[in-house]
């Protein structure tokens, strides 16, 4: 079954966020595609990506890339799964796939200060409750480290 997490980020940014959430995936063994709602966001993540941290560098490519298939995290645009990942993160509102029943877990990371945002991760919540999903919510404490919230 999906487990499906929702991350909502109050006075964070998901450049600050995102990075750890990857190494934790690749960690685990797991495959990741991150799937953003524009090339320029995509073009944005990929550079961050290389240079967030001096003594460290998450192994990525683009969805443009020819060997987008062999690499262990692929950021896209679409609803593709050009490397087979078993996680896939949603940021900056993108939908949920069509294909979300594929994956061992779907992770949505929105910002809880924008209002559209909100009203879209709410509408994913629902969405994945319908379709049987195992979800949870996750907000961070005053030290910056995730709790599971009811």
């Amino acid at each position: 079954m999906t487990e499906v997490l929702f991350y909502h980020l109050q006075d964070m940014t998901l450049e600050s966020v995102l990075p750890p959430l990857l190494e934790k995936s690749l960690e685990r063994g797991w495959r990741v595609v991150v799937q953003s709602t524009s090339p320029e966001r995509a073009d944005a993540l990929d550079a961050h990506l290389w240079t967030y941290r001096e003594d460290s560098f998450l192994p990525h490519a683009t969805w443009r890339a020819g060997d987008a298939e062999d690499q262990p995290i692929v950021l896209a645009v679409e609803e593709s799964n050009p490397n087979r990942a078993n996680i896939r993160f949603l940021v900056d509102s993108a939908a949920l796939p069509a294909d979300s029943a594929a994956y061992d877990r779907v992770v949505l990371v929105f910002n809880g200060d924008d209002g559209d945002a909100l009203a879209a991760a709410r509408s994913a919540w629902t969405d994945c409750k319908t379709r049987g999903f195992e979800v949870t919510y996750w907000q961070a404490d005053e030290r910056g480290r995730w709790q599971r919230r009811e």
